[in-house]
């Protein structure tokens, strides 16, 4: 055990190391990443914020219940409300985007991720170092889809949550004491498309109706040119919490770029699957941790400024 905690520290300090070392970094960042922050589909959060749908439908955490038919549009909204201004406006409870902020100091940087919450906009990271590839939980689209534009959706969300009975507070959402809520909205603010009439959606990568609108394919074309511009130059290919749900967004492609670069590093920081190809062993630096351990020990170890 200690000998592993040893191998673990090293890679840490190895990656330390690269950061200080890297000018140009491409960040790859995954679920973990989020749920190294504190967010969370399961456990406790669903507990406390859906027991209702989880009594009556049977499903137990946040995501299966995404997935789930209800009856009416009224009880759909009702579920989705809560969810998108749970892991959409409000924050994680731990730091671990203000500190990968810190890092970037000073660096040519760019984020590309199949996250979906929002939370390197919401700490500050430049909106013109980002894509985000599988939508966007503020965003509505038409659920046909009629046309390709996007909704922001964060005023009728409030109300949404709050004709349930919800009072929105600086720690999220609170439910009077002894009361139950809703488990529907009003009609009136079920969201219905502008021009054809029909239901809206989330603007989340499920299937062939997701909708990509002008700001991603701007934000796509700033990804594909600082790839391009960086082809051949010094980068460190920064992966985090990226699993096997959807490799070819962001694994296989850091894998193929540091593969054609022999000037590129690949630093992978995922607990339970931190690896690399073979081939690419004297490049690659893979810490099998928590990203908000890790990433707390960079901030708190950086020397202060004279």
């Amino acid at each position: 055990m200690l000998r592993t905690e040893r191998k673990t520290e090293q890679k840490v300090i190895a990656l330390q190391e690269a950061l200080k070392q890297a000018d140009t970094i491409l960040i790859g960042a995954g679920a973990g990443l989020s749920a190294s922050a504190g967010f969370a589909y399961g456990g406790e959060q669903f507990h406390r914020y859906f027991a209702d749908f989880e009594e009556k439908y049977g499903f137990h955490d946040m995501y299966s219940g995404g997935f789930y038919p209800f009856p009416t549009l009224e009880e759909h909204w009702a579920y989705w409300s809560r969810f998108v201004f749970l892991n959409r406006y409000c924050d994680p409870p731990k730091p671990v985007y203000q500190n990968l902020l810190e890092l970037m100091k000073d660096k040519d940087y760019f984020v590309l991720t199949t996250n979906v919450d929002h939370c390197f906009q919401k700490v500050g990271f430049d909106k013109h170092r980002l894509f985000y590839t599988q939508g966007d939980y503020g965003l509505w689209q038409c659920s046909k889809p009629c046309h390709d534009k996007t909704y922001d959706n964060e005023d009728v969300v409030r109300q949404m949550v709050e004709t349930q009975g919800f009072q929105i507070t600086e720690q999220g959402l609170e439910l009077p004491t002894g009361a139950a809520p809703k488990m529907s909205v009003p009609f009136d603010l079920v969201p219905h498309c502008p021009k054809c009439g029909v239901s809206m959606a989330m603007n989340l990568r499920a299937d062939h109706t997701f909708v990509q609108d002008e700001g991603w394919y701007i934000a796509g074309g700033r990804y594909s040119d600082f790839v391009r511009r960086h082809k051949n130059t010094p980068v460190l290919y920064l992966e985090l919490g990226v699993g096997y749900n959807t490799p070819g967004i962001i694994k296989y492609p850091f894998w193929q770029m540091t593969a054609e670069n022999s000037q590129a590093v690949y630093a992978c920081v995922n607990h339970g699957e931190a690896f690399y190809p073979r081939e690419m062993e004297k490049r690659s630096i893979c810490v099998d941790a928590d990203i908000s351990t890790v990433l707390n020990c960079f901030v708190t170890r950086q020397p202060e400024s004279n």
